[in-house]
């Protein structure tokens, strides 16, 4: 399958490595992986800001960047579900930009879903020997409803020992401007987040969004937990011959 490489803003300038191990993972499982040099933001802070006209421009670049593609993979929640579940508001009915959202925004997707749903894999033949705790994105559990499909997919990595996550569908507090907008309420969030992370005993908090995990990473580093964040895509990415980098 040729697949578009939707990296989002906070993989592009923050966590490189999470695009780059999503072409690894997928030229692994033998798929064509496009990185169309047009695209931009997608819109989710003009958006949840109340800054419609400048999301609806966003909007519109998207889907003209990503018309062709087979499927557009997203290693970000957030970004996926602001595709999909608010693009369909931003164009009026019957519209140009509303024609446009109906035929791309089915074909976005998650990584877990883009290798449970679509490719069919839910073995991707990753080697990754830690302690792992797993954080459940709202997002990707609200709005994409991701569901089982990340635990499928870690519970299939070789050498992997999974822990539980206390309170883990609670938000870690993060939201994007919401942390900037209720700085207070934000961070006693993602405190009470990171000592239930703290509290398995794990290496590794994995997420499908570096936003939350940025959010939460903070706390723990400032705790000086020794406990590291990774993206889903960087632990299905590692194998023995190149491991991931924590």
């Amino acid at each position: 399958m040729r697949i578009a490489l939707f990296v989002t803003c906070v993989n592009d300038t923050l966590y490189p490595r999470t695009g780059q191990a999503v072409v690894r993972l997928l030229h692994r499982l033998g798929h064509e992986v496009v990185f169309p040099e047009s695209q931009t933001c997608c819109g989710q802070m003009h958006y949840n800001s109340g800054y419609r006209r400048e999301a609806q421009k966003l909007a519109v670049r998207f889907v003209e960047t990503f018309a062709d593609a087979d499927a557009v993979l997203a290693p970000s929640g957030s970004c996926a579900a602001m595709v999909r579940d608010n693009y369909p508001r931003l164009g009026e009915d019957g519209s140009r930009l509303d024609r446009a959202v109906a035929a791309v925004a089915p074909r976005v997707y998650d990584l877990s879903e883009l290798l449970v749903d679509v490719l069919g894999v839910t073995d991707v033949g990753a080697y990754f020997p830690h302690t792992v705790a797993y954080h459940p994105t709202c997002h990707g559990l609200r709005l994409l409803k991701l569901g089982e499909r990340p635990y499928r997919l870690l519970s299939n990595v070789r050498g992997i020992d999974l822990r539980e996550l206390e309170s883990a569908t609670e938000c870690c507090g993060f939201g994007g401007t919401f942390a900037m907008k209720n700085a207070d309420v934000s961070a006693a969030m993602g405190a009470d987040k990171a000592r239930h992370a703290v509290a398995t005993g794990a290496e590794v908090l994995c997420a499908v969004d570096n936003s939350c995990l940025m959010h939460i990473g903070g706390t723990l580093r400032r705790q000086r937990t020794g406990m590291k964040t990774l993206h889903l895509a960087e632990i299905l990415a590692s194998t023995e011959q190149e491991p991931a980098v924590l």
